[in-house]
């Protein structure tokens, strides 16, 4: 007996359990469609191509991709810093000074090749945390594309490796050796990007816009660069920055003896291309490359990434290796050189690292 002495009849227990039925139907199918909207918002749009790796954030990232467009990169940023020299329209400008007192340049080719570089690799890798030596102007967006396809000699001797997006930093140098620049020493200008996953770097590319030649390796990988075979530890030639020259040489000599050659040069990426076999006929050749200041990051990733390709090391003047997260500069100098002994390099510098905090 129903309670309260109400009994159902088999009609209203059939309104009763469609009534019900609706109910569920009215909420489940308001499920069914929210899912069905998260689904297609979520598929690429119109049948087109998936999201570049590393699009979401934990997804993974391919090195050599990332390699072939870090190349690309360089190329295309390298083609704006050549087009505005030759065309002579640098509106060269100070954009502040470095800590020894000097102006730093800013140039139409520096902010151009900045844009190109940025947003190539921000498109084909949105993920990815990039640094770069000029600001990004959100305002100035450009649509640059990645046709995803790999050159021939990367695919050669480079398997893919993937790794979470998280972990890698890249940082782009859209014109390194601005002064050079201006002052119209070609010879000296390099475009670079450098890959460092967990801090260290992993990927180097060095572009020379002017003669368009273009250096690249991978650690544990493979590069298109060897190093030279030839060097006199005895007496080695020692590359610097022009401006620092006078701080190294005094000492350098009293280190190595009389006979050390000390070679000026403009750009961290022509003296790291300075310690392996470039073919290049502008391009001298050293042993060794110190720098006795604070350097940023952007400056010396991809000739570190290079050298450490390549067996040879890039370290702080008191032989630390320098992390490439966190901040964006190196405050303790650095001392490059390969097929030679590091360690004793640096044994034989102390008095360098006193200078490289100024």
């Amino acid at each position: 007996m129903a309670p309260m002495g109400i009994r159902l009849s088999p009609l209203g227990m059939a309104v009763f359990c469609l009534l019900g039925l609706g109910v569920l139907y009215h909420l489940y199918s308001g499920f069914l469609a929210g899912r069905f909207a998260f689904f297609m918002l979520s598929e690429p749009a119109g049948g087109g191509p998936e999201a570049p790796h590393g699009s979401a954030p934990g997804g993974a990232v391919d090195l050599r991709e990332l390699l072939a467009v870090s190349v690309l990169a360089a190329v295309r940023g390298g083609e704006e810093v050549k087009r505005v020299r030759e065309g002579n329209v640098l509106n060269a400008k100070a954009k502040g000074k470095t800590r020894e007192g000097a102006e730093e340049q800013l140039t139409t080719g520096d902010l151009l090749s900045n844009r190109r570089m940025f947003y190539l690799l921000k498109a084909a890798f949105p993920a990815v945390q990039i640094n770069s030596e000029e600001r990004v102007d959100t305002a100035d967006q450009e649509t640059v594309s990645w046709d995803r396809s790999i050159p021939e000699d990367i695919k050669q001797k480079i398997q893919p490796q993937e790794v979470p997006a998280e972990s890698v930093t890249v940082w782009i140098d859209p014109l390194d050796a601005t002064q050079e620049y201006t002052e119209d020493l070609r010879q000296y200008v390099t475009t670079m990007v450098c890959v460092a996953v967990n801090g260290k770097p992993v990927i180097g590319v060095i572009h020379k816009p002017f003669s368009s030649y273009t250096a690249w390796a991978m650690v544990d990988g493979g590069s298109n660069v060897k190093a030279r075979s030839s060097y006199n530890e005895k007496t080695p030639r020692i590359i610097v920055s022009r401006s620092h020259a006078g701080k190294v040489e005094q000492v350098a000599r009293q280190t190595f003896g009389n006979k050390t050659v000390i070679i000026p040069a403009g750009g961290a990426g022509y003296k790291v291309l300075a310690l392996l076999d470039v073919p290049e006929k502008n391009q001298e050749e050293a042993d060794v490359y110190i720098h006795v200041t604070y350097i940023k990051k952007w400056d010396i990733c991809a000739g570190n990434a290079v050298l450490r390709a390549l067996g040879g090391h890039m370290t702080t003047l008191t032989g630390e290796e320098i992390s490439y997260t966190g901040s964006d500069g190196n405050e303790g100098g650095l001392i490059a050189s390969i097929n030679m002994n590091h360690k004793a390099l640096i044994e034989k510098l102390p008095d360098l690292e006193k200078t490289s905090h100024k």
